[in-house]
């Protein structure tokens, strides 16, 4: 049942990764980073199928990538090339109208790309391309592929520029930061829970408070400062995104010298949060 969700999931990624391409980035002349970038742009230059230039870039890659990572991984990558050049075929571009504004169009783009990459990544599929490239750097080099995909897409980016214009190139731009923030969106959630680190000298009391008036549990931490050498206690909680305030109210109120951090939390697994009965493993 969890394989075939899986499934599901890299189909459903797929289709709307394809519909996005064809009817924000194709219909309005935009382009992207990587090779998507790439074969869009041998699309305007040559009218060569966006899908077919794909899946042919890809293909040395293959080879590549199944001798260094093996058929696991090459599984999985040519099933996202696949689906997303099939898609790119059949799905027509003309859905959605041509947009005056290019920027409308790559906020648009950005977003609906964003979630059909984010659904791929999230059920275990690749869409190969620069995601091999940066591995292979990554093993033989040691270079971190976050730094090679920027490069890539950067290098891209600037083709692009030259060859449709900087204008293009900067609502292409645009539509890459909105992908990527998308893509974090799917696959960790919006942050609705908040971590607070609270270094103080009244920190049991904190913890107490928080604990009774909040009923959210806490994690005394032991500390000590690196400049008096003074050993103190330091309070660790998560609570929900509309409980922080609460929490730096009971604070103030305790010690209001106290040093607090809050962070955002991405996934939060135990009681009085999501189940890990309920969480899928990918």
């Amino acid at each position: 049942m969890r394989e075939l969700k899986n499934w599901l999931g890299i189909l459903l990624g797929t289709a709307i990764l394809s519909f996005g391409i064809n009817n924000f980035f194709l219909q309005n002349g935009l382009a992207e980073g990587g090779f998507f970038g790439i074969s869009l742009l041998l699309y305007y230059l040559f009218h060569i199928q966006f899908g077919v230039t794909f899946l042919l870039l890809n293909i040395p890659l293959f080879f590549i990538g199944y001798r260094m990572f093996g058929w696991q991984f090459l599984l999985k990558t040519f099933v996202g090339v696949a689906l997303v050049s099939f898609f790119s075929l059949v799905i027509p571009s003309d859905i959605t109208p041509a947009l005056s504004d290019k920027l409308l169009a790559a906020l648009y783009g950005g977003v609906v790309n964003g979630i059909g990459l984010g659904l791929i990544f999230r059920f275990g599929a690749t869409t190969g391309g620069s995601d091999i490239i940066a591995r292979i750097v990554s093993a033989k080099w040691g270079h971190s592929m976050g730094k090679v995909l920027f490069t890539i897409d950067i290098l891209v980016i600037t083709i692009v520029a030259a060859i449709r214009g900087t204008t293009i190139a900067m609502y292409s731009l645009v539509a890459l930061f909105i992908a990527a923030r998308v893509i974090d969106v799917v696959i960790e959630g919006v942050s609705a829970s908040k971590s607070a680190m609270i270094i103080s000298d009244r920190a049991t009391e904190i913890a107490a408070i928080i604990q009774t008036k909040l009923e959210r549990g806490t994690t005394l931490l032991k500390g000590k400062g690196g400049y008096t050498g003074q050993e103190k206690d330091v309070v660790y909680c998560v609570v929900n995104r509309d409980e922080i305030s609460r929490v730096k109210q009971i604070v103030h109120q305790l010690d209001p010298f106290a040093f607090v951090i809050v962070s955002d939390v991405h996934e939060v697994l135990g009681e009085g949060f999501a189940s890990f009965k309920n969480k899928t493993t990918h």
